[in-house]
């Protein structure tokens, strides 16, 4: 019955979504205020729907209800709470529907803190978002019913994925979510403000927290499947250029030019058209992400289904709201406001140059991920494109990217001089240029001194931007507003990943044999010893477990666990990393075929800096949180927006 009751509220929510995908958007066209009216409602209602109908899924994983198709194939009667939970999304059905249900809590938002946005833009934007939940809430209806039933009903089910069966995958892909579906609100009011065809500053300064959060989750997501995948697919890495990591960093790249050109649009009533088209593309990358983990066409750990069928209902709704947004802007662009002049040396300016770079680095990621299918697909050729390509391409941009934005924030408003920064650019090259020979003469690698160098030059303008703020006296330094103390954490958290990234780089060592007991491997000056091997089994799976011995200079510095783990009724082997954790370098081993008679396959690791490359990531991401408590970024309740105009000269 708890099923049923889900599959109806399921459905209810379908119909209410429909509702306000139509009705507001006819009332804001004939200026009917009821019809308007009913967006709020509407919004309201389809975010609880969908809320009843997931804790009712949640309810049926709790109860081991193995008459539910998904319960019987994703969970277990011995699974701990935590499992049976994340077991709730941990599969197609159960992740689109918390996909839903995020898009419908996002749409919910508006009417509980846009209460001072113009009724016309708010009813449009909540039709948009309506038709946005009806398409993929009548996708999980009509191809992927969370709630279908299984006759008979087994005694037990098949069990969780054994690699989702980590704390990490727990909250990996909700943060996520959070993150791809946030910025469906920016793609709402795009398209409202096209339809409306005027975007002002209240526009701006209503939608830069909602980017803000999205983003912000978004990189927390990322930090924690990185950090999952470290440890538990035994890679050996932070970041593999696996498709799927990629159509989860393009929607974040897209996401912080997003950011940056709402600043501009909010500050100076410019880039306009720039913003919304940003808008609309950062939210369409996300859907793409969507369907690149569902159709199939990509093989990687991450995807949840190979359903081709389930991929083409999902590319033809990509294809609707892309495509429509798209023709729409292409359309009504021309009556937004135009850009005033533009000056290269100033904040905005920077601002641009940041955008165009990420933009850049976003179609440069897009190619790399997707060019290899178009080859496949027009001549049968397989390629492939991995590591080399995006190291190539990619980071002498995020070089240049630095540079900029080492400078970018000191800069004023409209139009400034670089000649008045000239004594703190030099103290910041000296900076730079010491630690760039430092690192040259310690690693002997050039390509590292240089990203080293940026870095220091990155953290020396920071420090700098923050000083022409407040001098660093205290009184000036407790008046600055949250939004500051987000740069200054956003810059910074960029510095310290750079740092990370070079150290690991440059840096990075391993070695791999097949090991008896008592047999060592040399890494990087460390003796890794293979103690013991020995097998067994818990509750649900069997292991081969080799306890490594690390010394150095015969000074034992740590003993690592690791296992090669066999799930029988998945039929699936796992590996159980075992590492060290330190502020200089991450000693890790993975064990990998073999057993207690013949020997093992042991992989050992010396990787420098890894753990900054995640303090950099946790870093950018409390930057977003921090600068959502900046009370500038409250809409005032009695606003009334002001149509932007190419003549507008705001306050400084």
């Amino acid at each position: 019955m708890i099923a049923e009751v889900g599959h109806i509220a399921l459905i209810l929510a379908f119909v209410v979504a429909i509702l306000q995908g139509t009705i507001p958007l006819i009332g804001a066209h004939f200026k009917h205020g009821r019809a308007m009216a009913l967006a709020e409602r509407a919004a309201l209602a389809q975010a609880w729907l969908l809320i009843a109908s997931f804790s009712l899924l949640t309810i049926v994983f709790l109860r081991s209800d193995f008459s539910v198709l998904l319960a019987a194939n994703h969970s277990h009667t011995m699974k701990p709470l935590l499992y049976k939970i994340s077991g709730v999304w941990a599969n197609h059905e159960g992740s689109m529907l918390l996909w839903v249900v995020i898009l419908g809590i996002f749409g919910a938002m508006v009417p509980l803190f846009g209460r001072a946005l113009p009724l016309s833009l708010k009813a449009r934007a909540l039709a948009v978002q309506g038709l946005l939940g009806a398409g993929f809430i009548g996708f999980l209806l009509f191809t992927s019913n969370p709630f279908e039933r299984l006759s008979p009903v087994p005694l037990d089910g098949r069990g969780l994925n054994p690699l989702l069966q980590d704390p990490g995958l727990a909250f990996h892909p909700p943060l996520l979510y959070v993150g791809y579906v946030g910025f469906s609100l920016a793609f709402s009011f795009a398209v409202a403000a096209l339809i409306e065809g005027r975007v002002d500053a209240v526009w701006a300064r209503w939608l830069r927290p909602w980017v803000l959060l999205a983003w912000s989750f978004l990189t927390l997501g990322i930090t924690v499947g990185s950090v999952w995948a470290y440890y538990e697919l035994g890679w050996g890495g932070w970041w593999m250029w696996d498709p799927v990591e990629n159509v989860s960093f393009m929607p974040w790249l897209a996401g912080t030019a997003l950011l940056h050109s709402i600043l501009s649009l909010q500050h100076r009533h410019s880039l306009a058209n720039w913003t919304v088209l940003l808008a609309i593309s950062t939210f369409s990358l996300s859907m793409i992400g969507t369907f690149v983990v569902r159709s199939g066409v990509l093989v990687s750990v991450h995807a949840f289904a190979v359903d081709p069928a389930r991929g083409v209902v999902i590319l033809t709704l990509l294809l609707i709201y892309t495509g429509a947004a798209l023709a729409l802007y292409a359309m009504r662009s021309n009556t937004l406001q135009r850009s005033a002049n533009l000056h290269l040396v100033s904040r905005e300016g920077g601002l641009v140059v940041n955008n165009i770079l990420l933009v850049v680095a976003t179609a440069t990621v897009f190619l790399g991920t997707f060019y290899p299918l178009f080859v496949e697909a027009t001549s049968g050729d397989k390629i492939s494109v991995g590591a080399p390509y995006f190291d190539a391409v990619f980071a002498p941009m995020m070089i240049v990217l630095i540079l900029v934005m080492a400078i970018a924030p000191m800069l004023k408003w409209r139009e400034d001089r670089l000649p008045r920064y000239r004594s703190l650019m030099i103290k910041a090259a000296i900076i730079a240029g010491v630690v760039t020979v430092l690192t040259f003469w310690l690693g002997r690698s050039v390509l590292g001194a240089l990203s080293f160098g940026v870095a220091g030059w990155l953290i020396a303008g920071t420090v700098a931007a923050l000083h022409r703020r407040t001098g660093f006296k205290g009184a000036r330094l407790r008046a600055q507003p949250a939004g500051t103390w987000g740069f200054v954490i956003a810059h910074l958290g960029v510095a310290v990943f750079t740092i990370g990234v070079t150290a690991m780089s440059i840096g990075a060592q391993d070695d791999i044999a097949r090991m008896q007991a008592g047999d060592s491997l040399d890494v990087a000056g460390y003796t890794f010893t293979l103690q013991s091997k020995e097998t067994g089994a818990r509750d649900n799976f069997q292991y081969l477990e080799g306890t490594v011995d690390v010394t150095r200079a015969g000074r034992e510095v740590a003993t690592l666990t690791t296992q090669r783990r066999y799930y029988p009724v998945r039929e699936m082997f796992t590996s159980e990393a075992g590492f060290k954790l330190s502020p200089g370098a991450m000693l890790f081993a993975a064990i990998g075929e073999g057993g207690t008679e013949g020997g093992v396959i042991i992989r050992a690791y010396y990787q420098p800096g890894v753990l900054w490359i995640w303090i950099g990531a946790l870093m950018m991401a409390l930057a977003g949180f921090v600068s959502l408590a900046d009370q500038r970024l409250r809409v005032p309740k009695q606003a009334k927006p002001a149509i932007a105009s190419a003549d507008a000269v705001p306050a400084e």
